[in-house]
């Protein structure tokens, strides 16, 4: 599918889509509520959360649609099949393969497009140390096969890739038979895992840890649902709305929770670094271009919050000066090499985009944008980013592969067409 955006203000309120992030989680918790059912409000099936709720299914879940955005699961890990497909979701991947590692039957994890070529080598070593048989792809890669069950013992965690894996630890371990301490070693994402520990706390389940390092997880415990979670806004897919309102008008989006644990939040500060007027409500966001004012430049680290890097990118080529973004590393496995991917497409654009890999920086030129034609290269972020960057091009640009959206926004396009004047 092909995107065609022109010059144009923006002026309106946009529903931020359900959470990705907490819907994944919430599900794979509540496969793991043994006999019990959880009531899932405000969920939305974007591709990733389908793949989760199948996977869910996969290994003994059981759902049932109360309406279009409640799902009622009742929990029991009983694989029903030994080959499950996480679809392109890196999360599911890598936190239901030590879920399925509590099973004490072979089960293999597999899945499709870009997500087969990250890496999952990770997640290999720790998994043998707690007593798991594994088995892996080409170069650590996806199909991974697991035969449990896990064993509480001390385990080591190289966290320096992704804190998926560790989200998956965390909620497999509290039904193994002994208790788990386990070490992280260069811990990244971390608010990614205080998301996780929300979830367990509410589903029953206590985690004690030591600065993100060090782990201890009680064996033997049993997830308690709520009498029922609601799954709250997401500020990933918020991101480029919000930056589209500093870029060319204003925009408020609501169902965004103020004092979320999500990591993406933090776009609130790098709007206001570089000069956009913001607005915080109870359950919204408002925010806009300054009066008679250009956006500055500004430095932010989005180590700890990588998804931020494209929605920044597009915030950053609509500022006066050379803006600078730290944690370039974290873009190498994602759906794309983002680094590589953001300065392709920005680059037609007319932009000055390049990063260092040795000072782990993006750096990047504001000035003025031109019509292109650009891939998406199947990248939903790097769609949203350049979509809300050609509202301030010259001429139009048009996107292809634009449906990649459907990942984590499908409604993205209607929701931009809806406040584009």
């Amino acid at each position: 599918m092909i995107k065609k955006i022109h010059r144009a203000t923006v002026s309106g309120v946009v529903k931020a889509p359900p959470s990705k992030s907490y819907a994944q989680r919430a599900i794979a918790a509540a496969l793991l509520a043994r006999g019990r059912t959880t009531r899932l409000v405000n969920m939305g099936l974007c591709s990733d959360t389908a793949a989760a709720l199948a996977v869910a299914s996969s290994l003994g879940a059981r759902h049932e649609v109360a309406d279009e955005t409640t799902y009622l699961i009742r929990g029991g890990l009983t694989p029903a099949i030994s080959t499950i497909d996480i679809g392109e979701s890196g999360l599911s991947a890598r936190m239901f393969t030590p879920i399925a590692a509590l099973c004490d039957v072979p089960i293999t994890i597999t899945g499709r497009g870009t997500v087969a070529a990250r890496p999952m080598d990770m997640i290999i070593d720790p998994l043998r140390e707690l007593g798991v048989s594994v088995g892996s792809g080409a170069g650590g890669r996806l199909p991974l096969t697991v035969c449990g069950p896990v064993r509480g013992r001390d385990a080591t965690v190289d966290g320096r890739v992704s804190s998926q894996f560790i989200t998956g630890l965390l909620m497999a371990l509290p039904l193994a038979a002994a208790d788990t301490t386990f070490t992280v070693v260069n811990p990244r994402s971390t608010p990614y895992i205080d998301m996780t520990l929300d979830i367990l706390e509410r589903f029953g389940i206590e985690v004690c840890h030591r600065g993100y390092t060090q782990f201890y997880v009680e064996g033997r415990q049993s997830y308690a649902p709520p009498r029922e979670y609601v799954i709250e806004g997401d500020w990933s897919a918020a991101s480029c709305i919000l930056v589209a309102g500093a870029i060319a008008g204003e925009v408020t989006v609501s169902n965004l929770n103020p004092l979320s644990k999500q990591a993406d939040m933090a776009v609130l500060d790098a709007l206001a670094r570089a000069g956009a007027e913001i607005v915080i409500a109870e359950n919204s966001v408002t925010v806009c271009r300054p009066a008679g004012e250009e956006l500055q430049a500004f430095k932010f680290d989005a180590t700890n919050c990588p998804d931020l890097f494209p929605a920044l990118v597009a915030l950053a080529v609509n500022c006066v000066g050379v803006s600078e973004i730290t944690g370039v590393s974290r873009l190498l496995h994602k759906e794309t090499n983002r680094a590589e991917t953001l300065c392709e497409v920005f680059g037609k654009m007319g932009a000055n985009v390049g990063f260092s890999m040795q000072d782990d920086v993006m750096r990047i030129r504001g000035g003025r944008l031109h019509g292109a034609r650009v891939s998406s290269y199947g990248d939903h972020r790097i769609a949203m980013s350049a979509a809300v960057a050609a509202l301030r091009a010259e001429s139009a640009v048009e996107i292809d592969a634009a449906e990649a959206v459907d990942k984590s926004y499908p409604a993205f396009w209607d929701d931009l067409q809806a406040i584009t004047q």
